[in-house]
Formats: structure tokens, sequence, C-alpha cells
């Protein structure tokens, strides 16, 4: 074995990699101190052995040659370690030698698979990562950097970060001083900044920075985790804003500058517009802070068009609208001045639509220089647009929900509750020494209009009315309806002699006929005032004043006027004492019924009884018919009162037939607004078989309006009564609107002429010719004929000679109590006995006569 010469021997064992000299035999020369730690092996334990004992197979060859590789090298012991390898042949003293250069590089191999998992792991993250140096130079980025800003790692290592994705709008400032901080020893923190990526688009980031440092704390590297919140921080930004603005009921105007402002932050090269189209198609600025206000002014009111501007030509067409030129765009000549002349050179406009697809407003950027929008402008537009018509829909709703909370639906008048406001605000606006009116008006027989025509038909007088109201009052003066028919004038600033012009001009304009359809309608109204201060201070006794002044202008005739004056609030207190005394009396059973003989003309016998109701007070005495009836239409008894007549009218008919007095009907008079309850049929099934009558012992008498009216609910009813067997008499025949074609087609048993027509029927050939129309009418349609109001026994001839079925009146009997009744009915029975049987005694007589004769 040649030596290895002694200063090279010195060399090989100063060195730090293990160093092998193995000689042209295999076996190994030298062995130095680097390799006894390699190999857990003492030099004595290797020196002169076969090269094997290494457990490198390269060694052992027949033909040993050049190697260099990293393995993983299995020690004597068994352990395993990773290590560089290398071995090369050199010749010295003529003899040949093979030197093995090993390291172990265990400790690294380790570390390169960690940075190996690290990477897999950075490159599976969705935050972009980026490593720089302390120069700012980027030394590593992962795949998620590449996603997000579209360069890959060699494009982007070496390059600058600031050069590479920081831009005109990003927060340089922030991220140089949390640098500095970061080099100086400074905790970590972060930014968020406006970015850009390799095409130049805009992407919010929130960048969290830290420094990787050495031993002894300096800085070697900046490490940046960045996150795209465009969509989860800046876009959501916006949906909080609004949602928080209109859960405050933060006025729309405000919340569109809001809007307005935090977009022009998170896209600071847009000047932001909203600008709201009303239903006219009229232009009204909602938000636009840093446009001029000139130019918002001069935008408000100005209609959509095909050429107005890029927000009116977006809200006529319904689609968005760019114009990056304004300067020569020929949409903006007219109003190209105020952006420009602040610098603004493009306009980008996009229609906001309501759920039913009206344009409801329009959101626009202005751009400073002529260009198209990025994609980041057209994200948060989406987001905007659909923010903005939910905010500005959602302000419409309430808005609607307030003006039909203080306004009429009918009508669009102010209703009772903003009255209440606009007449305190009169009254604390009114001068020392002035005055304020309360004109309180109500149509003189709407219910008859109801009633013959349908409420459809009301409800459209009450429409003209109300457009006839404004066109005959002052500027300053406030039209408001109540209710029903009853309107108030609010006529601020106005003595007592300035209300009665205005009521008289009132008076005169309705003096021309409405017209309803093909109809030509008349009307008129009752009008009370009352004076603040004179009358009252306080708006309820104001109102009630005006109330009792309007019920005094009924009494005088209607179709006219009448100031308050106090005798009017004991009569105004009798009448509330009048309402109060029939709801006790039809909740205590006070009410009765008394009944009026129906005539056969033909015979004089009976043919039915009228059931009338009638009202015995303790303290106000007997109450007419006349005054208790519409009292009750107008406090909501008299359906009620209707149910309890026909009721009691069935168990006393019951009570007769089970005594013997065999009357054949009983007719009770009901209100149209029983025949609008669809269960009224069954309710009188039920009363008749609760009382064991048949159906045809009642008859029920209606108005003409019950029938001319156009609810189908009532026409539904009639027929289900007349299903039952239950007859139908129409009441006071002729005196309304009667259409003969529907009545050929109604349920209608009887026809009844009203007592109107008696009085002059003796003498009045008019009167004889409607009577005899009625009658021929009436039975040409196989209908009973009933006249009421027969006082006279001329009257009665007349209708006999007319044919007429069927009289009632005082010629036979007043409305009697039962009892009476009674007692009446069998004197008229021993009447008719008695002048039958002188008929026939008559008859008698005669033939006795003529025998003796022949």
């Amino acid at each position: 074995m040649t030596e290895i010469p002694d200063v090279l021997r010195a060399a090989l064992e100063c060195a730090d990699d293990g160093i092998v000299v193995v000689d042209d035999a295999r076996r190994i020369s030298h062995f130095n101190a680097s390799a006894e730690r390699i190999w857990k092996l003492a030099r004595a334990e290797v020196l002169g052995r076969d090269a094997g004992v290494l457990g490198l197979p390269f060694l052992q060859a027949d033909q040993v040659a050049d190697f260099r590789d990293e393995i993983s090298l299995v020690r004597p012991d068994g352990s395993r370690i990773r290590a560089s390898v290398s071995l090369s042949s050199t010749t010295v003293g003529g003899a040949t030698h093979h030197i093995l250069f090993a390291r172990d590089v265990t400790a690294e191999a380790e570390r390169r698979v960690r940075i190996g998992l690290l990477n897999a792991v950075s490159d599976q993250t969705n935050r972009a990562v980026m490593i720089t140096d302390t120069e700012q130079n980027i030394r590593y980025v992962n795949a998620s950097f590449t996603a997000l800003f579209g360069y890959t790692s060699e494009e982007a290592e070496g390059r600058r970060a600031g050069e590479l994705i920081a831009g005109c709008h990003t927060n340089r400032t922030a991220i140089a001083k949390l640098f500095k901080r970061l080099i100086d020893g400074g905790r970590r923190g972060k930014v968020e900044t406006l970015v850009y990526n390799k095409d130049g688009e805009e992407i919010w980031v929130c960048a969290r920075i830290d420094a990787f440092r050495d031993k002894k704390g300096r800085a070697r590297h900046i490490f940046a985790l960045i996150e795209d919140i465009t969509e989860t921080r800046q876009l959501h930004s916006l949906q909080q804003l609004i949602m928080s603005a209109l859960a405050d009921e933060i006025p729309i105007t405000e919340i569109a500058d809001r809007l307005c402002r935090r977009v022009e932050e998170i896209a600071p090269d847009v000047v932001c517009s909203l600008l709201h189209i009303d239903s006219a198609g009229l232009i009204h600025p909602l938000g636009g802070p840093s446009l001029p206000e000139d130019y918002s002014r001069a935008l408000d009111g100005v209609a959509i068009g095909p050429n107005v501007g890029s927000c009116g030509t977006a809200a006529f067409y319904g689609i968005p609208v760019l114009a990056t030129d304004l300067d020569t765009d020929p949409r903006w000549q007219p109003y190209k001045a105020g952006p420009l002349g602040v610098g603004l050179r493009a306009c980008w406009s996009t229609p906001i639509k309501a759920k039913d697809g009206r344009v409801i407003a329009t959101f626009a950027f202005y751009f400073r220089e002529p260009r198209a929008p990025s994609n980041w402008h057209r994200r948060i537009v989406e987001a905007c647009v659909n923010l903005g018509a939910f905010a500005i829909e959602r302000k419409e709703a309430r808005a609607e929900i307030a003006r039909l909370a203080y306004h009429d639906i009918l009508t669009g008048l102010p209703n009772r509750a903003q009255l209440r406001h606009l007449i305190t605000t009169a009254i604390d606006a009114c001068p020392n020494g002035s005055h304020v009116a309360l004109a309180f008006l109500d149509v003189d027989h709407f219910k008859d209009v109801n009633d013959t025509l349908g409420h459809a038909a009301g409800d459209e007088l009450l429409v003209q009315l109300a457009q006839r109201l404004r066109e005959h009052i002052g500027p300053e003066d406030m039209l408001g309806r109540l209710g029903g028919d009853e309107f108030v004038i609010l006529l601020p600033q106005r003595n007592a002699e300035s209300a009665e012009r205005v009521a008289a001009g009132i008076m005169e304009a309705l003096a021309a006929p409405l017209r309803l359809g093909s109809k030509l309608m008349p009307m008129s109204a009752s009008i009370g005032i009352s004076l603040y201060p004179d009358h009252a201070t306080d708006i309820d006794t104001l109102m009630q004043q005006a109330d009792a002044a309007m019920y005094m202008a009924k009494q005088a005739g209607r179709s006219t006027h009448r100031i308050f004056s106090a005798e009017m609030n004991g009569l105004a207190e009798q009448r509330l004492a009048l309402i109060a005394a029939l709801r006790r009396a039809v909740a205590e059973g006070a009410l009765t019924l008394n009944y009026q003989p129906q005539i056969r003309s033909c015979d004089g016998a009976i043919h039915g009884v009228e059931a009338l109701a009638r009202w015995h007070d303790a303290a106000l005495g007997d109450v007419s018919p006349a005054k208790f009836i519409p009292l009750a239409e107008e406090c909501g008894l008299i359906e009620q009162i209707g149910l309890w007549s026909v009721r009691e009218a069935c168990r006393q008919m019951a009570s007769w037939r089970s005594a013997g007095l065999n009357i054949h009907s009983v007719s009770v008079n009901l209100s149209p607004i029983n025949f609008r309850n669809v269960t009224l049929a069954a309710r009188l099934k039920d009363i008749l078989a609760e009382n064991a009558l048949p159906p045809d012992a009642l008859m029920l008498e209606i108005t003409e309006g019950t029938f001319m009216q156009d609810g189908a609910a009532a026409l539904e009813t009639m027929h289900a009564i007349r299903a039952l067997g239950v007859g139908l008499s129409v009441d006071d025949f002729g005196t309304g609107y009667s259409s003969l074609s529907r009545l050929a087609h109604l349920p209608i048993r009887e026809l009844k002429i009203d007592r109107s027509f008696m009085r002059d029927i003796e003498r009045d050939a008019g009167a004889v010719a409607i009577a005899t129309a009625v009658v021929r009418v009436g039975q040409g349609l196989g209908m009973t004929v009933v006249a009421e109001g027969v006082e006279t026994e001329g009257q009665r001839k007349v209708l006999a000679e007319l044919g007429c079925d069927v009289v009632q009146g005082f010629l036979y009997a007043p409305a009697l109590p039962p009892v009476a009744f009674e007692r009446w009915l069998i004197e008229h029975c021993a009447e008719q006995a008695r002048a039958m049987l002188a008929r026939l005694d008559m008859g008698t007589a005669g033939r006795d006569e003529v025998k003796r004769s022949a």
C-alpha cells in the first residue's frame, strides 16, 4: 500500500468533509476525523480493511468509477443518514488512489423537504403570499399570487413589489411606514389598499406584513399575506351602509349621499351620482356630493329622453349608456358644461329598475379622462344597482304607506288624521285677531245613489265631487275627506262672512249635475261652519260644532249652509242621546212590531199584513220610524233591526196560526245592507224552521236600489231567497231608477205602488197613468200589485177600476199592535160575513120579487 505524503495527510485531516482514501487494492488507507463522525467508526477499525466495510456498493465494483450523488447511507450500527458523496481517482507516486468525499446533509435534506411541504401548502392556500428582501425585491410568490395578479413566479421574482402591483391609487405611504417599522424592529401590521393586476385592473386587498429575522433579530426578508377583500369587505360595506341607513330611517337623499361617498372611497378614480326618476319620467338628483351643486340643480325636473346625457338616455331606454368623451358626444351637448368645468370627461350610467321593470333611478360614474369602466367599476355598479333599487323601492313603499295613512284612498285627499295636523298647523299660524273657519260638508241623499246606482257609481260621484270642490276653493284653503260622503274644508284666516261666501260658491258650483256614465246626476250638499277662536279653541270641539251646524243645514231643507250657534250644541247632544237610546233599545229588545192589513180589491178579504217597527222609549216617548230608521242606518244598526223584525214577525205569525187566525203572509222591510250578506237566505230558512212556517208565509220588501245596484252578492242573495220559496216585494216602486228590462228577469213576486201617487190619484190624470202603468207592468209579469197609502174610498174605487190586486192604508186600519190587530181582524171578518149575508138576503129578496111579479 502506497503511503500518502504527510503534507497531504495533514490537509485531509483538517477537511470538514469526511475523506476516505482507498488504494487500488480497495483497502482503506486514510480515514479522517470527519469520516469517523459520518460512519461512527474509529479509523483503527477501518484502516487497511476492505472498503466494503463502508457500505458503499460502488466501491465494491470490479471497476471503480468516478461517482457523485446524494445517497441514503446505512451505518454499521444500522442508523441511517443522508450523505452527499463524490468519488474520484488520482495517481500519487505512480499508484492509483480513490478519494471519497462524504458530507452529512441529513439536516439540509430535511430542510429541503420542509421547504417543499411549505411551498405545497403555500400553493394550496387561497391567499396570495409574497416574500421580498429588505430592498422590496420579490424572492417568492405562491400560486394564489399568480391567480390573483396574473404574474408567474418567474415573472415576479427579482422585481420590486412596488413596480409590480402598486398603482396610482395604492396607499404607498401606509405601506412604506409599515415596511420601515419592520426594518427598525417594530411589530407587524396590515394595510388595506387598492392594487393592480397584470392587466391593470383594480383589486382591493388586505396585506398582513411581517418580517423574517435572523438570530440577532435583524430583518432578512419581508413576508406579505395578501387577501382579496373586493367582495367580502368593500362590496359588503356598501350593503351594510344601505341596510344600516334604512334601519335608522335615514332620508333617501342622505342614503344616496353616503352611498356615493363610499363608492368614491373604494373607487378613487370615479365621481358618483344617483338620480331618481319619478312616475312622470322626470329626473331628480338624490346623491352626487362631488358634482357641482349648480349642475345637480340644473338636472332637477329634466325629462328623460333618447338624447339627454348618459343618465336621461339610460333611463329612457332602460339600458346602460357610456359616453367616453362628453365634449364630443351628441347626447351631452346641452349638459356638458357642468362636468367638463370640473374636469370630468366621460360618464357611464346604468338604469336602476323596480321589480315591475320600470326605471326608478340611474347610477352614474364620471371619469376624469376619456375611458370605459373597468371590471372593478362594473362590480361596484352591479352591487349598487341592486342596493339602490332596494333602498328606493323600500322608501317608495314607506312613502306610500305614509300617504295611505294620511290620505284618503279613493279621492287622494287628506284623511281625518292628516286633517287634524293641518288644522293644528293653521291654528298655530293664525295671527291675533284672525280666524280659521272649518266647513263640514255632507252630500245630500248620497245613500240613494248607492242604493239605486250601486257603490261604484257612488265612488265615482265622490271622486268628481272632490275634483269640483278643489276647483272652487282658494289656493290657501285645504280640502279633506273624513269618510263616506263627509268632507272638511279648512279655510285659514277666514271670518264668518268670508266662509259663508265660500260655502255659497260651493253650493252654486254643485248646482250643475255630475255625469256618472251615461246619467246626469243632480246633486247638492249641506254645509256647517265653525270658527276658531270664536266658537272653540280645540280641534275636536270645532269639528263637533261644524258637524252640528251641518245637521241644522240638513234640517233646514238641505242644499244650504249654516254657521254654528250655541243653540246647536243642545240639538247635537239630543242626536247623540237618541243614538245611544236606540242602541240600548236594540240590545234590550225594546222595539216592537205593529201590523197593517193588506186587503184584496176583488172581495175585501185579507191578503196579508205588513210588519212595521215601532219604538217607545221611557224618556223619549214614541219615536217615529222616519226618525229612528235613518238613524239606525247611520250608526250601523239597520241590519240587526231587519233580522230581528223577520224573527219577531215569524214568531207572531206562528202564534196567530196556532190560535186559528189564518193570515196568508207577513211582509217585512229589509235594508239593502241585509241583502249584501250572503248568509241571509240560510238565516231565513232557520227562522222559518224554528217557527214551523212555510216559506210563502214570508214576504220581504226591498227598495229598487237593492236590485238596481251592481252588487253581485245582493243579486245572488235574492235568487237564493226565491229558491227558498220566500217572496220578494219591491217597495215604493216608481220613485227610483227602475229598469223594466232588469225587473223582468228578477225573482220578484210583488210590486207596491208608492203612497206618493195616492194623494192625487182621484183628480190627477198623471198619477192615474203611472198607477195604471205599474198595474199593467206588474200583472203582465205575473206579479201581485199592492197600492199603499190608500186613505179614502175614492182612492180605493179608482184602484179597483184599474184592477189593482191589493190595497193597504188608513182606509182600513193603521199599523196596529198584535192584540189590537187581532180585534180588528175579528171585526173585519164579522163585517165581511155581515156583508155577505146582506148580499145573500138581497139576492133572495130579488128572486122573491121576480116570482111575485111573475
